[in-house]
């Protein structure tokens, strides 16, 4: 079999490899270890920090670069790539590209709204790790590592779909934007998952001049349309909870028929002709 180290899969965590409600990944071990073996590069893009994707990539066994709080940030490790760029700071064992504002510019960009709708967000940083264990399912443990924000600072939206819109407004009107994710919402400068891929793309060419990288965006929520639609094939993975995705109609796109990391597995295995074997239980 050929080896597919040309292929670039940039993949959501949360309803996507992940189970929504459990977090597993068990549905897609098998697919994982098949693209691993054949030296695929599998890039996390998530609404997750730093410190939760660095114990998944090791669980999963990924050597690749991560993006991180919606595209906020990418992390590249340095034993991987070389650079000469003055824009990327260095974070232990990775370069770090990073698009977002800090933590404490969000805090301080939510005073700005107003009263009504300040009292209808609760942030990562207002709810705490217990608070935030209760509204995800995670341990105490992992909604630590959750609330270890660099970037961003979630929002447990608890008000009207009409004051929704109104909180919309409200952050265009300072110059931001908002991004809906399976659970929070997240205030942007602009960044996104998409333009993430887009430049973590450019990367991998510059340092494999010979190589025609083929890139594979795999999603279920609205914060992923961006990376879906860079991609050059798009994976919708299904959302039962959600309303169906709606990309442009120029868009290469495939649907699963199943959710979470059972369709994330089925969709990748029919799309790259990867033989599984036996499936799971």
């Amino acid at each position: 079999m050929r080896p597919l180290n040309d292929i670039l899969i940039f993949t959501d965590l949360d309803g996507t490899l992940l189970d929504h409600e459990t977090y597993s990944y068990k549905a897609a071990q098998g697919a994982i270890t098949v693209l691993r073996e054949r030296n695929a590069n599998i890039i996390p893009v998530t609404s997750k920090t730093r410190a939760e994707v660095m114990s998944l990539r090791a669980s999963l066994e990924l050597n690749t670069p991560f993006v991180v709080e919606n595209g906020a940030a990418v992390f590249i490790p340095k034993s991987q790539f070389e650079f000469n760029h003055d824009s990327l700071l260095d974070c232990d064992e990775f370069w770090c590209k990073a698009f977002g504002l800090r933590r404490k510019q969000h805090q301080e960009l939510m005073s700005k709204l107003s009263r009504e709708l300040q009292d209808c967000c609760m942030t990562f940083g207002m709810l705490g790790d217990k608070r935030i264990a209760e509204v995800t399912g995670l341990s105490l443990d992992q909604a630590a590592l959750a609330n270890q924000r660099e970037y961003s600072d979630p929002i447990l939206w608890q008000g009207s779909d009409a004051q929704k819109s109104q909180l919309r407004k409200e952050v265009e009107g300072l110059g931001y934007r908002i991004l809906e994710g399976g659970r929070f919402l997240h205030i942007t400068n602009g960044y996104d998952k998409g333009k993430a891929l887009v430049w973590l793309k450019q990367q991998y060419i510059c340092n494999n001049e010979n190589t025609p990288f083929r890139v594979i965006a795999l999603g279920d929520s609205d914060n992923d349309i961006d990376m879906l639609e860079a991609a050059d094939q798009a994976i919708v993975i299904k959302n039962p909870n959600k309303p169906t995705l709606m990309l442009s109609s120029d868009i290469n796109e495939i649907r699963s028929a199943s959710a979470g990391p059972k369709g994330w597995a089925e969709s990748l295995s029919s799309f790259l002709d990867l033989d599984l074997g036996e499936p799971s239980l």
